[in-house]
C-alpha cells in the first residue's frame, strides 16, 4: 500500500491537494493495516465486504479469500493492502459519492467477520469527493459519468 494512501488516525482520508494521480476509492488508517495483519497471520489472505443489509451489514465485514460468494452487482471498490474491498451494488449506489477509508475502533466486529476475536472491528468513515476528485474519476473511468 502506498504511505499517502493511509488516512490519519480516527479520521477519513483528507481532499486531496495538488495535481490528481490517483483517486482511490477505498482507503486504510496505520490502524487497519496492524490489524489486518494479525488476522491475515491467523487466516491467510482475506477479503473486505460491505452488503448494507440490516444488522452488520453496514459494517464492513472481513472474510478468508473467498469464502464469501460475490453477487454480479457487487463492485470492488479497490484493495487494502492487496486484499480485494467490495460493495454491494445497492450500498454502492449510495456511497458512490464518497471516498471510504477504513479504521478500527474497540468492540466486537460483525457475526462472522474475522476480526471479531481481537476486540477490535473494522470501521467505514468516509467523505464526498471534492469536484476535482469526481472529475478525475469520471475521466479515468472509476464511476460512471454523469452520475
Amino acid at each position: 500500500m502506498l504511505a499517502d494512501l493511509i488516512a490519519p488516525p480516527g479520521q477519513a482520508m483528507p481532499e486531496a491537494e495538488g495535481p490528481l494521480v490517483h483517486v482511490p476509492l477505498v482507503c486504510a488508517t496505520q490502524a487497519t493495516l496492524d490489524l489486518l495483519d494479525v488476522v491475515v497471520a491467523k487466516h491467510g489472505p482475506v477479503m473486505f465486504h460491505q452488503s448494507g443489509g440490516c444488522c452488520d451489514g453496514s459494517a464492513p465485514m472481513c472474510y478468508p479469500l473467498g469464502s464469501f460468494l460475490l453477487a454480479d452487482h457487487d463492485k470492488l471498490l479497490g484493495h487494502i493492502d492487496g486484499h480485494p474491498f467490495y460493495m454491494g451494488g445497492a450500498q454502492y449506489e449510495y456511497w458512490k459519492h464518497t471516498q471510504l477509508t477504513i479504521d478500527v475502533v474497540p468492540g466486537r466486529g460483525g457475526m462472522f467477520s474475522l476480526e471479531g476475536p481481537e476486540g477490535r472491528r473494522f470501521l467505514v468513515r468516509s467523505r464526498l469527493f471534492s469536484e476535482a476528485e469526481w472529475a478525475w474519476l469520471e475521466a479515468n473511468g472509476k464511476v460512471e459519468p454523469g452520475h
